[in-house]
């Protein structure tokens, strides 16, 4: 999966423009503040999920204008495509190949994307709902049925979680516990066991990844910590705690996954570059399984990747990922150039390199 060309209008701080990338390596430089970031959000909205910065609709809409638009040309499934978006009235619509959809969500699956951003450093040194996002998103990437069954579990587990509640001032009714654990017990094994299943699969090319940023100094290890061997006799063990606490204490939802470097927990004692550097190998892990899932590369976005990493890890990420297509953000030139084969982009205050100008294909807006 390639991105062709990316055209936008009024999309945040980019007044119009577009941009052709290399298929390799792509670096956008510029200062902070001038917009980079921006194109690689630009990018990420044709997965058809919102916005990987948590931005409102209305937010994505450049200051003064009423609306925005988003074009992009991209192969896929070894044939040219392409996607619109358009915000206004803090609402977007979208088309693909030219055909509308109900809502964005209809593009996913269709342009499948990795990103990293500064904020997933939370990954390793934030709580264990983080890591369990993200093996669930990861999961429901590349495994059909995966999000119906989390949905499945999720409901069973409100509902037990309320007739806990009500258990203490109505007695008859706990006896019906039986049956939510009974169903609880068995999604949630599910749950585990894909989990299990894909962290088994993540592993390998996680150690391989993050050798090769760490120049083989270091070794990754990731471990699916659960906290209940047999979920249904676990439910049942727990049932009084449970009624006291209003809520269920075991299961999948109270899982996690631990990352080490050198046998260490990284949480508590990896540098800040080293937990740079833990995540990272995450993302490519999941492209890489996307791939082996798919026939097709993922699309890589990294912003803000290179502070608090050396040279070595930083020579790595320009020249050692040619097989994917990456969009790479950094602030200083000296850094950019390090990319010896890819192309560049300079952003400055909303311009991107020598085009600025907006390209007619972009459907008028506002």
């Amino acid at each position: 999966m390639k991105v062709e060309r990316l055209e936008w209008l009024n999309f945040r701080n980019l007044s119009g423009g577009f941009l052709t990338p290399c298929d390799s390596v792509n670096t956008i430089f510029g200062e902070n503040a001038q917009g980079k970031t921006n194109l690689l959000e630009a990018l990420w909205l044709f997965t058809g999920v919102r916005s990987f910065r948590g931005a409102k609709d209305s937010e994505l809409v450049r200051m003064g204008r009423d609306a925005a638009a988003l074009k992009i040309g991209f192969s896929s499934e070894e044939r040219s495509q392409t996607a619109e978006i358009h915000i206004e009235n803090g609402k977007k619509t979208a088309w693909l190949n030219s055909v509308p959809l109900k809502s964005c969500s209809g593009l996913i699956g269709n342009f499948r994307v990795v990103a990293f951003s500064p904020e997933n450093i939370s990954l390793v040194s934030g709580g264990p709902v983080l890591r369990r996002n993200f093996m669930d998103l990861a999961l429901c990437e590349v495994k059909p049925g995966y999000a119906s069954l989390l949905g499945r579990y999720g409901r069973t587990l409100f509902q037990r979680n309320a007739l806990l509640k009500d258990i203490p001032r109505h007695s008859e009714l706990l006896d019906s516990l039986d049956i939510w654990d009974e169903k609880l017990s068995v999604y949630g094994e599910k749950v585990t066991a894909l989990r299990e299943a894909y962290l088994e699969r993540l592993r390998g090319p996680a150690e391989a990844f993050y050798s090769g940023i760490c120049g083989n100094r270091e070794k990754i290890g990731l471990i699916y910590r659960k906290n209940a061997q047999n979920l249904k006799e676990s439910l049942f063990q727990a049932r009084a705690e449970d009624i006291a606490l209003g809520h269920t204490s075991v299961g999948p939802h109270r899982d996690d996954m631990e990352l080490t470097i050198d046998s260490v927990p990284a949480r508590t004692f990896a540098s800040q570059g080293q937990k740079r550097s833990a995540v990272l190998a995450l993302k490519l892990a999941e492209a890489e399984l996307l791939f082996r899932d798919s026939g097709e590369e993922p699309v890589i976005l990294l912003d803000d990747v290179m502070s608090e990493l050396d040279t070595g890890r930083q020579d790595y990420l320009f020249n050692h990922l040619d097989r994917f297509q990456v969009f790479i953000t950094c602030c200083e030139p000296g850094v950019s150039m390090k990319n010896r084969s890819g192309r560049f982009f300079e952003v400055s205050g909303g311009f991107v390199g020598p085009k600025t100008e907006p390209s007619a294909s972009v459907r008028e807006t506002g």
